[in-house]
């Protein structure tokens, strides 16, 4: 399990060795096909920001060689806001006083019909609070059932799982499965995480094995900007890709490095990435890996979201709603964070064509693999 190679990386060690790279190091890496983690830590370093432009055209060229000119596009929909966890950052956690939210199968398949509406959407993200109680495997297995005549590629966002529960929900549809560790820094994880399964560090770590085991297509991997230091945050992350792309090589794997937004729980991140920091990483991690899907949400600018769209980035959402139900059943109600492109599914399709890129409604390995 990741847990145990995690054990032997020192957190101290690497935040070190991060910031004591040189501009040799950075072209070292710069001028390597394959590169490994040493060198992605020389990208992310201070000493690589003079060379952002060299980046820039370095993952423009690798992302043209890998996609073309695609952005696969994605919708989520959440549909409870139920949670035992306590997180301190979420705008769902358990002690916040919102009403608590959790669709019936009817509220369900009025989504499903509302997004449809929106824009000729194939990819569904479908993401929940985490109450295994409440809103636990059958429940998400009955949404991935009543999805499948809507969408053709399913993806979930929910609690980690057991691998026979990853494997028994592949045959109702699933295709992918994104989870954020949100930090890898165990020794502070559960100052974050003080209550709640979430709070179990090494059974979230050790749930991208268990994806891995149950052969689920596509895992999403995520670390959230604004917890701890960053550039030791994705390093843990670029290391914990190259074991998963080495036990299970024949898993598609994907990234996502949100920064944090105001929430309900109005937590203040101890870190405050800029935006030239977010495309210094989106370039390194492209550099880094060739093959790896690089997704931004909503929650970034509709600029910062069209100027990577050339340069690094392959996945985007679109028109999202982040409360329960809220294409249609609810919604008014509260989200889980703030979005900041707030264009619909359609505006975002021509700013991408203007661009000269070309949206993609359907899975992207769906479109091109056959």
């Amino acid at each position: 399990m990741f847990s145990d190679e995690l054990a032997k990386i020192s957190w101290e060690d690497s935040t070190r060795a991060i910031y004591s790279k040189t501009s040799t190091d950075v072209e070292r890496a710069l001028g390597k096909e394959h590169l490994d983690v040493n060198d992605f830590m020389a990208l992310i370093s201070p000493a690589a920001e003079p060379y952002l432009e060299v980046m820039a055209q370095l993952s423009r060229q690798y992302t043209l060689q890998r996609f073309g000119k695609t952005i696969s596009m994605f919708v989520p929909l959440y549909i409870t806001n139920s949670c035992t966890n306590h997180c301190i950052y979420c705008g769902f956690q358990h002690n916040n006083p919102i009403a608590r939210v959790i669709l019936t199968e009817e509220e369900i398949v009025n989504e499903y019909k509302a997004i449809k509406k929106l824009a000729p959407f194939e990819n569904l993200l479908l993401v929940t609070g985490e109450n295994p109680v409440a809103a636990g495997v059958p429940y998400i297995e009955r949404a991935l059932q009543l999805a499948k005549p809507y969408f053709s590629n399913l993806q979930i966002e929910v609690m980690p799982l057991k691998a026979e529960e990853y494997e028994r929900l592949t045959h109702s549809g699933l295709n992918g499965v994104i989870c954020f560790q949100e930090t890898y820094n165990k020794a502070n994880y559960n100052i974050y995480h003080p209550k709640g399964m979430k709070s179990k560090f090494d059974w979230r770590v050790n749930g991208f094995d268990r994806m891995g085991q149950a052969g689920v297509h596509k895992i999403g991997m995520g670390v959230l900007i604004g917890l701890e230091e960053w550039r030791t945050d994705v390093t843990m992350m670029a290391h914990h890709l190259r074991y998963l792309q080495k036990n299970y090589w024949k898993t598609k794997y994907s990234l996502n490095f949100p920064r944090m937004r105001p929430s309900e729980g109005h937590f203040q991140p101890n870190v405050v990435m800029s935006d030239r920091e977010l495309a210094q990483l989106t370039f390194a991690f492209r550099i880094f890996d060739h093959d790896v899907d690089i997704s931004y949400s909503t929650r970034e600018s509709a600029e910062m979201r069209n100027n990577m769209a050339t340069l690094g980035v392959t996945t985007m959402s679109a028109e999202s709603k982040t409360e329960p139900g809220g294409y249609y059943t609810y919604p008014q109600a509260l989200e889980q964070f703030a979005i900041n492109d707030s264009r619909t599914a359609i505006q975002v399709e021509k700013d991408l064509k203007r661009i000269g890129r070309e949206p993609v409604w359907k899975d992207w390995d769906q479109a091109f693999d056959r």
